[in-house]
């Protein structure tokens, strides 16, 4: 039979573990400028079957648009958008790497100023991540509760 602090301790070590091999969720809001004739890259790694939102909006004194593109790790575009000024594009990963996200200002000689914010959601097992660690803290709670009540009980 465990002592109670035995089993405590096991459950903060399993916690402790779920802490370090796990990723949480990222969000990032940022801004840049794009001078004109050229163009700036972000690089996101990400991992098979995260989901990505990628949103922003561009602000130039005669021109508020940009071409904007994003790559996969092999170099292929996903997809691509000419001239816009508020583009919302989400997309899963279907394989691990580095993705890059172009943004353009060739067309134009003026400066624009890009106001970038993604979110990256990682899943497991098909699940997001948050909601697959809740899991399991729930499964490793219910467990302390019915080893905790198996030991009170007289043999």
């Amino acid at each position: 039979m465990m002592s109670s602090k035995k089993v405590l301790a096991f459950l903060l070590f399993i916690a402790a573990l779920l802490a370090v091999f796990s990723q949480s969720a990222s969000a990032t809001a940022t801004q840049f400028s794009v001078q004109g004739g050229g163009e700036v890259l972000r690089t996101l790694s990400l991992a098979t079957d995260d989901h990505v939102l990628v949103k922003f909006t561009i602000v130039g004194q005669t021109e508020s648009t940009i071409d904007f593109n994003v790559t996969d790790p092999h170099g292929n575009v996903m997809a691509e958008f000419n001239r816009q000024g508020d583009v919302r594009y989400s997309f899963v990963c279907s394989d691990e790497g580095n993705y890059v996200l172009h943004f353009s200002n060739t067309f134009s000689s003026e400066s624009k100023l890009v106001t970038l914010d993604y979110e990256i959601e990682h899943y497991l097992f098909g699940l997001p991540q948050m909601l697959f660690l809740t899991l399991v803290v729930v499964v490793i709670c219910v467990a302390a509760v019915a080893v905790f009540i198996l030991m009170g009980k007289p043999r």
